[in-house]
């Protein structure tokens, strides 16, 4: 089972077929995106579920619907086991961001949390899951296949947040903090910590 996220609510893929109570199922193999995230924009809907027969398709058919943008990004920590957060459009959220031409994944990550945050001194400890989700630019939507890593670095200089791509505020966070930090952030974040 994967889910796409479009803001907190989840596009959930599966092969079984539940009895619709706060959800929606549609068929992955004759879905229209687009009114499946007008169902979804609707109150009464939780989720959505596109349900297929063979769960090793589901997602490559899902990520067809529309055009994609990979991109990676950091759960970092410090020697306090602190975690590295960024302020970007009025949500907490982790650094990330677009993968260019002919970078590979890791360097991405590392490239974008430095960019993002000043910090300095990254290492990658472990692979974490892949997100996804689905946001709107131009009139378009996209799905936002984000590739994570988490993150180590002994970095204790200023954080600078990166002001040109709308980020005003940079933190290491520590454990006993998350659940403020929770209610204002995104379902994929809440996901991978």
């Amino acid at each position: 089972m994967y889910k796409i996220f479009v803001g907190n609510k989840p596009i959930v893929l599966t092969t079984e077929l539940e009895p619709e109570t706060n959800f929606k199922n549609f068929s992955i193999d004759s879905v229209d995106i687009n009114k499946v995230l007008a169902k979804l924009k609707k109150d009464k809907y939780g989720s959505v579920r596109l349900v297929g027969t063979d769960k090793d398709v589901l997602l490559k058919k899902f990520l067809s619907l529309l055009p994609n943008v990979i991109a990676g990004g950091g759960k970092v920590y410090n020697q306090k086991n602190e975690i590295l957060f960024i302020f970007r459009n009025g949500k907490w959220d982790l650094p990330k961001g677009k993968a260019e031409a002919k970078e590979t994944i890791n360097f991405t990550a590392l490239r974008e949390v430095e960019e993002e945050t000043g910090v300095t001194g990254l290492k990658i400890t472990k692979p974490l899951e892949i997100t996804y989700h689905i946001f709107k630019r131009n009139d378009r939507n996209y799905i936002k296949v984000t590739y994570w890593f988490e993150m180590y670095s002994e970095y204790d200089g200023k954080l600078i947040p990166q002001e040109k791509e709308g980020i005003t505020k940079v933190k290491w966070i520590p454990e006993t903090k998350l659940q403020k930090v929770f209610n204002n952030s995104y379902a994929n974040i809440k996901l991978l910590i």
